[in-house]
Protein backbone atom coordinates (compact mmCIF):
# COMPACT_ATOMS: atom_id res chain seq x y z
CA UNK A 1 0.00 0.00 0.00
CA UNK A 2 1.21 3.47 -0.79
CA UNK A 3 1.62 5.93 2.03
CA UNK A 4 2.36 9.64 2.10
CA UNK A 5 4.65 9.08 5.08
CA UNK A 6 5.90 6.19 7.22
CA UNK A 7 3.63 4.92 9.98
CA UNK A 8 4.81 6.54 13.22
CA UNK A 9 3.57 5.71 16.71
CA UNK A 10 3.22 8.66 19.07
CA UNK A 11 2.34 8.82 22.75
CA UNK A 12 -0.37 6.20 22.42
CA UNK A 13 -0.45 4.68 18.98
CA UNK A 14 -0.64 5.73 15.34
CA UNK A 15 -3.49 8.00 14.22
CA UNK A 16 -4.51 9.22 10.80
CA UNK A 17 -7.51 10.35 8.77
CA UNK A 18 -9.78 7.48 7.69
CA UNK A 19 -9.42 6.61 3.96
CA UNK A 20 -6.47 9.00 3.60
CA UNK A 21 -3.62 7.28 5.47
CA UNK A 22 -5.78 5.18 7.78
CA UNK A 23 -6.55 2.47 5.24
CA UNK A 24 -7.06 -1.28 5.40
CA UNK A 25 -3.67 -1.75 3.74
CA UNK A 26 -1.88 0.29 6.39
CA UNK A 27 -3.81 -1.32 9.26
CA UNK A 28 -2.79 -4.74 7.92
CA UNK A 29 0.84 -3.58 7.82
CA UNK A 30 0.51 -2.59 11.48
CA UNK A 31 -0.98 -6.00 12.28
CA UNK A 32 1.84 -7.82 10.49
CA UNK A 33 4.34 -5.71 12.43
CA UNK A 34 2.49 -6.51 15.66
CA UNK A 35 2.65 -10.25 14.93
CA UNK A 36 6.41 -10.04 14.30
CA UNK A 37 6.93 -7.96 17.44
CA UNK A 38 4.98 -10.37 19.64
CA UNK A 39 6.89 -13.36 18.27
CA UNK A 40 10.22 -11.60 18.83
CA UNK A 41 9.22 -10.72 22.41
CA UNK A 42 7.99 -14.22 23.20
CA UNK A 43 4.47 -12.91 23.82
CA UNK A 44 2.71 -14.52 20.84
CA UNK A 45 1.90 -17.75 22.70
CA UNK A 46 -0.30 -15.80 25.15
CA UNK A 47 -2.49 -14.50 22.33
CA UNK A 48 -3.76 -11.08 21.31
CA UNK A 49 -6.93 -9.20 22.22
CA UNK A 50 -8.33 -6.87 19.53
CA UNK A 51 -10.97 -4.28 20.37
CA UNK A 52 -12.43 -1.20 18.74
CA UNK A 53 -14.54 1.93 19.23
CA UNK A 54 -17.64 3.29 17.46
CA UNK A 55 -15.89 5.24 14.70
CA UNK A 56 -16.63 4.58 11.03
CA UNK A 57 -15.57 1.01 10.11
CA UNK A 58 -13.66 0.43 13.36
CA UNK A 59 -15.18 -3.06 13.57
CA UNK A 60 -14.00 -3.81 10.03
CA UNK A 61 -10.50 -2.52 10.78
CA UNK A 62 -10.39 -4.71 13.90
CA UNK A 63 -11.46 -7.72 11.83
CA UNK A 64 -8.65 -6.92 9.36
CA UNK A 65 -6.15 -7.01 12.24
CA UNK A 66 -7.50 -10.39 13.37
CA UNK A 67 -7.21 -11.81 9.83
CA UNK A 68 -3.51 -10.92 9.75
CA UNK A 69 -2.57 -12.02 13.25
CA UNK A 70 -4.46 -15.30 12.83
CA UNK A 71 -2.61 -15.92 9.56
CA UNK A 72 0.59 -15.48 11.60
CA UNK A 73 -0.60 -18.28 13.93
CA UNK A 74 -1.40 -15.99 16.85
CA UNK A 75 -4.53 -16.92 18.80
CA UNK A 76 -6.63 -13.77 18.45
CA UNK A 77 -9.63 -12.73 20.52
CA UNK A 78 -11.89 -10.14 18.91
CA UNK A 79 -14.40 -8.19 21.00
CA UNK A 80 -18.06 -8.76 20.11
CA UNK A 81 -18.89 -5.06 20.16
CA UNK A 82 -17.27 -1.64 20.65
CA UNK A 83 -15.70 -1.04 24.06
CA UNK A 84 -13.91 1.88 25.74
CA UNK A 85 -10.11 1.62 25.90
CA UNK A 86 -10.03 1.14 29.73
CA UNK A 87 -12.34 -1.88 29.38
CA UNK A 88 -9.99 -3.37 26.79
CA UNK A 89 -6.87 -2.58 28.85
CA UNK A 90 -8.45 -4.40 31.81
CA UNK A 91 -9.34 -7.37 29.60
CA UNK A 92 -5.78 -7.63 28.25
CA UNK A 93 -4.25 -7.68 31.74
CA UNK A 94 -6.88 -9.82 33.48
CA UNK A 95 -7.06 -12.27 30.57
CA UNK A 96 -3.31 -12.88 30.54
CA UNK A 97 -2.92 -11.85 26.90
CA UNK A 98 0.51 -11.22 25.41
CA UNK A 99 -0.73 -7.89 24.09
CA UNK A 100 -3.63 -6.04 22.60
CA UNK A 101 -4.69 -3.79 19.76
CA UNK A 102 -7.32 -1.09 20.10
CA UNK A 103 -8.74 0.54 16.98
CA UNK A 104 -9.45 4.08 18.16
CA UNK A 105 -8.19 7.63 17.77
CA UNK A 106 -9.31 8.59 21.29
CA UNK A 107 -9.91 12.35 21.47
CA UNK A 108 -9.18 13.04 17.80
CA UNK A 109 -12.10 14.19 15.61
CA UNK A 110 -14.47 11.59 14.15
CA UNK A 111 -12.85 11.40 10.72
CA UNK A 112 -9.66 10.10 12.36
CA UNK A 113 -8.95 6.59 13.53
CA UNK A 114 -5.97 4.95 15.16
CA UNK A 115 -4.09 1.80 16.04
CA UNK A 116 -2.94 1.40 19.64
CA UNK A 117 -0.67 -1.44 20.69
CA UNK A 118 -1.09 -2.39 24.34
CA UNK A 119 1.43 -4.40 26.34
CA UNK A 120 0.46 -7.54 28.28
CA UNK A 121 -0.09 -5.44 31.41
CA UNK A 122 -2.80 -3.50 29.52
CA UNK A 123 -0.95 -0.19 29.35
CA UNK A 124 0.48 1.75 26.45
CA UNK A 125 3.59 0.42 24.75
CA UNK A 126 6.86 2.09 25.72
CA UNK A 127 8.73 4.22 23.16
CA UNK A 128 11.31 1.42 22.87
CA UNK A 129 8.58 -1.07 21.96
CA UNK A 130 6.87 1.28 19.50
CA UNK A 131 10.24 1.89 17.80
CA UNK A 132 10.59 -1.87 17.37
CA UNK A 133 7.02 -2.04 16.07
CA UNK A 134 7.70 0.71 13.52
CA UNK A 135 10.76 -1.23 12.32
CA UNK A 136 8.72 -4.43 11.91
CA UNK A 137 6.03 -2.47 10.01
CA UNK A 138 8.66 -0.95 7.70
CA UNK A 139 10.10 -4.43 7.02
CA UNK A 140 6.63 -5.79 6.20
CA UNK A 141 6.04 -2.92 3.80
CA UNK A 142 9.44 -3.32 2.12
CA UNK A 143 9.04 -7.08 1.69
CA UNK A 144 5.37 -6.85 0.73
CA UNK A 145 4.71 -9.81 2.99
CA UNK A 146 1.48 -9.36 4.90
CA UNK A 147 -0.13 -12.67 5.74
CA UNK A 148 -3.90 -12.82 5.70
CA UNK A 149 -6.58 -15.41 6.42
CA UNK A 150 -10.32 -14.81 5.88
CA UNK A 151 -11.99 -14.21 9.23
CA UNK A 152 -14.54 -17.00 8.70
CA UNK A 153 -11.73 -19.50 8.04
CA UNK A 154 -9.76 -18.26 11.06
CA UNK A 155 -12.83 -18.79 13.26
CA UNK A 156 -13.37 -22.32 11.92
CA UNK A 157 -9.69 -23.13 12.60
CA UNK A 158 -10.05 -21.78 16.14
CA UNK A 159 -7.48 -19.02 15.58
CA UNK A 160 -10.03 -16.25 16.16
CA UNK A 161 -12.70 -16.25 18.84
CA UNK A 162 -14.98 -13.51 20.11
CA UNK A 163 -15.36 -12.15 23.64
CA UNK A 164 -17.43 -9.58 25.51
CA UNK A 165 -15.11 -7.88 28.05
CA UNK A 166 -17.86 -5.78 29.65
CA UNK A 167 -19.15 -8.18 32.38
CA UNK A 168 -15.66 -8.73 33.87
CA UNK A 169 -14.96 -5.01 33.79
CA UNK A 170 -18.24 -4.10 35.50
CA UNK A 171 -17.57 -6.76 38.17
CA UNK A 172 -14.12 -5.22 38.69
CA UNK A 173 -15.63 -1.74 39.05
CA UNK A 174 -18.11 -3.06 41.60
CA UNK A 175 -15.14 -4.03 43.80
CA UNK A 176 -13.66 -0.52 43.57
CA UNK A 177 -16.81 1.58 43.94
CA UNK A 178 -19.54 1.36 46.56
CA UNK A 179 -22.48 0.96 44.20
CA UNK A 180 -24.98 0.56 47.04
CA UNK A 181 -23.98 3.93 48.48
CA UNK A 182 -24.61 5.50 45.08
CA UNK A 183 -28.00 3.75 44.82
CA UNK A 184 -28.99 5.00 48.30
CA UNK A 185 -27.81 8.57 47.65
CA UNK A 186 -30.94 9.60 45.78
CA UNK A 187 -28.82 11.20 43.07
CA UNK A 188 -30.24 11.39 39.57
CA UNK A 189 -27.43 11.22 37.02
CA UNK A 190 -27.60 11.86 33.29
CA UNK A 191 -24.80 10.58 31.08
CA UNK A 192 -24.41 11.33 27.37
CA UNK A 193 -21.69 9.19 25.75
CA UNK A 194 -22.21 11.11 22.47
CA UNK A 195 -22.10 7.97 20.30
CA UNK A 196 -18.81 6.98 21.91
CA UNK A 197 -17.72 3.49 22.94
CA UNK A 198 -19.12 4.14 26.43
CA UNK A 199 -22.62 3.82 25.00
Amino acid sequence: PSKAMPIKFGTDGWRAVIADEFTFGNVRLCAQGTAALMKQAGAASKGLLVGYDTRFASDDFAAAVAEVTAANSIQTTLTERPAPTPVLSHAIASGGFGGGVVITASHNPGRWNGYKYKMGYGGSATSEVTSQLEAHIARAEASGEVRRMPLAVAKIKGLVRTHDPQPDYLAHLAKLVDLEAIRRSGLRVVSDPMYGAGA
